[in-house]
């Protein structure tokens, strides 16, 4: 049994992006994904991962690398403090870290330990967070190219005691080569359970729009911050030249502070709803598909 299964992870691994994406899009919404003339939102963020590589989105997804990345674009003064980046977890010098920060890899998404105090940090429970995730490649989740080869590291930086808590923002701003497309203003914490959290989107006018994705909108809308000017501002500087990428930031103390970079959100599976939004933010995202590359509309 276990040797069928480790054969079939070993045959899934090998599956051409193409075949992988198109069976999982199947299973996942029960109809085909069409890459020769992409229309919907969540079928052009498909084709994206097969044929938009450039090698910087690899800088962009990895954590440690993407600090000095944005730094240089807009300013060290919104990029998260750093205290130190490792191979392994036996490297961490633990004597050298203030008494709180977090720890997470650099190399995929939702694997972190957060220290609010080291008297009482368990570094056990750290290790099996940590170590497990530096052995997989989140490419092969959902195809998502840019991780492929991030270099597995782990990050420890500065904690902030105002994330990741039920009343705790973050602001997503969906961008298509420098434009920001639409906004999402989320409250509570992150990949938390649908109930606990809710997602507010906006126009880039400010304008709330009548659709969600997975979480739904909350029952009173939040405000909108006096910093999203400049929240835009910063994420169209930072998604030039890129046909769409989801730029993510937090409001700390009144600063605007970089989250992080989604080339594909919900790994190009979102639930929209009403689900005809699939197709209509679909318009927003500029491809070059096969019927557009033989002349067709």
């Amino acid at each position: 049994m276990f040797i069928a299964q480790g054969l079939k992870k070993i045959l899934v691994r090998c599956m051409p992006d193409s075949i992988y994406l198109k069976r999982k899009y199947y299973r996942t919404f029960g109809r085909k994904l069409d890459l020769k003339n992409p229309q919907s939102f969540n079928e052009k963020l498909n084709w994206l991962k097969l044929h938009d590589r450039k090698p910087i989105y690899t800088t962009m997804v990895d954590k440690y690398a993407v600090k000095q990345y944005v730094a240089e674009r807009i300013g060290t003064e919104h990029v998260i403090p750093c205290y130190g980046v490792w191979n392994a977890f036996d490297e961490i010098d633990f004597e050298k870290l203030p008494n709180q920060f977090v720890l997470k890899c650099t190399h995929d998404s939702g694997s972190f330990a957060i220290c609010k105090d080291k008297a009482s940090f368990d570094a056990d429970r750290a290790r099996r967070i940590l170590e497990p995730a530096m052995k997989k490649n989140f490419y092969y989740q959902s195809r998502e190219w840019p991780y492929k080869h991030v270099k597995p590291r782990i990050l420890a930086e500065k904690y902030i005691d105002s994330l990741g808590k039920p009343e705790s923002y973050e602001y997503k701003l969906t961008c298509g080569n420098g434009e920001v497309k639409f906004i999402t203003i989320c409250t509570g914490i992150a990949h938390d359970k649908p109930e606990l959290r809710t997602n507010d989107t906006y126009d880039k006018n400010m304008v709330h729009q009548p659709w969600y994705a997975t979480y739904k909108n909350a029952p009173v809308p939040p405000k909108i911050p006096v910093q999203m000017n400049e929240m835009i501002s910063y994420a169209e500087k930072l998604s030039e030249n890129t046909p769409s990428v989801r730029v993510d930031f937090y409001i700390i103390d009144g600063a605007v502070y970089f989250g992080e970079f989604t080339f594909y959100t919900w790994g190009g599976f979102i639930d929209f709803t009403p689900p005809e939004y699939d197709m209509e933010l679909g318009k927003l995202i500029q491809v070059k598909s096969e019927k557009t590359n033989r002349g067709g509309v």
